[in-house]
């Protein structure tokens, strides 16, 4: 095997150490997180903007198009969001297989998890954070850089935050649980990228962008096509209401907001946010987006969205970065 597998716990593999970022509102659904884990990784339903019922319905979906055990179903979840903890509770009763959250940080989830006996994952942008996961007992930690698409809680390259988040833990051993996965996500795109993050000591990677070009994302054509035309000229850093960065594709919602004009204010709220700016609503962008409406969306994206070209099934997205890493390998010997 190319790749190794990804260890959650003694009892929870994905053969496969990729993890489909779990993106709102309703771009990881059921369809793409089942064919993901039908491929042995790791698939994502985001949790975010749904319905306690939608979220039933979508998990029970997934596990209706799960062919085998090789891969894991997960839900992912923004901490901004009121219903985090309702969410949580309803993915963990239909029988999860973990949770990853990120958008803010909880320490009551860990306890939440042991009850249930599910692993939580949080998705990290430092040291601090890093560690305190480990000590309040998290699974595994995704390690997201500036890199990243959507909310961002740094600047820094993936390179560069792996290792100083990996020397960080490795020196809580002795003190907290040993040996908990990191998984590297943003600015990954090839197979190639796959295998340096795991020589800087990664267990796995998270990949979301990548996802969206699939076959099985269910997603408008215009917002499948507005990636592969677009190019690193047209992403920009936004101040999400949610209190964080995030980047997003340059589109006529975005220039209208970054130039104060007041008609992206929020008209109507549903007070779905914890904490929300109102600058705009970031649930209806997303879900204009969603529907392709390239005037009214919020299209987040990854720093390397311009490595894209092509819409492609998820077994051959797979399949292609199975092949990428075989390569790199190979000329990494012959350069030996």
């Amino acid at each position: 095997m190319i790749f190794p597998t990804l260890n959650i716990n003694e009892s929870l593999k994905a053969i496969k150490p990729i993890i489909q970022g779990g993106m709102a509102i309703r771009v990881s659904t059921a369809k793409l997180a089942a064919a993901v884990a039908n491929c042995g990784g790791v698939g994502v339903i985001a949790a975010s903007g749904l319905t306690k019922d939608e979220l039933v319905t979508q998990i029970k979906q997934a596990r209706e198009l799960m062919e085998n055990n090789d891969g894991l179903l997960a839900i992912n979840i923004m901490f901004a969001a009121k219903d985090f903890k309702d969410l949580v509770h309803t993915a963990m009763n239909e029988g999860i297989d973990l949770v990853i959250f990120g958008a803010g940080f909880s320490r009551d989830i860990f306890n939440v998890g042991q009850e249930y006996n599910i692993p939580i994952i949080p998705i990290v942008s430092s040291t601090k954070l890093a560690i305190i996961a480990k000590k309040l007992g998290a699974s595994g930690i995704i390690v997201e850089s500036g890199e990243a698409g959507g909310h961002l809680g740094t600047s820094k390259t993936i390179k560069d935050l792996i290792p100083e988040i990996k020397n960080a833990l490795a020196a809580t051993e002795g003190y907290f649980k040993k040996n908990i996965p990191i998984i590297a996500a943003g600015g990954i795109t090839s197979g190639k990228d796959i295998i340096e993050m795991l020589k800087l000591g990664c267990s796995g990677v998270q990949m979301a962008t990548r996802f969206v070009l699939s076959k099985e994302c269910e997603v408008a054509e215009e917002f499948k096509k507005l990636y592969i035309k677009s190019k690193a000229k047209d992403l920009v850093l936004i101040e999400s209401p949610v209190g964080l960065k995030a980047r997003a594709i340059k589109t006529k919602f975005v220039e209208k907001f970054l130039s104060g004009d007041p008609s992206v204010c929020v008209k109507s709220c549903k007070s779905c946010l914890k904490k929300c700016s109102r600058s705009f609503c970031i649930m209806n962008a997303l879900h204009q987006a969603q529907k392709g409406n390239l005037d009214e969306g919020l299209f987040f994206s990854g720093g390397n969205i311009e490595k894209y070209n092509e819409i492609l099934s998820v077994k051959e997205i797979f399949n292609k970065l199975e092949k990428e890493a075989k390569e790199a390998l190979v000329v990494e010997k012959a350069l030996k």
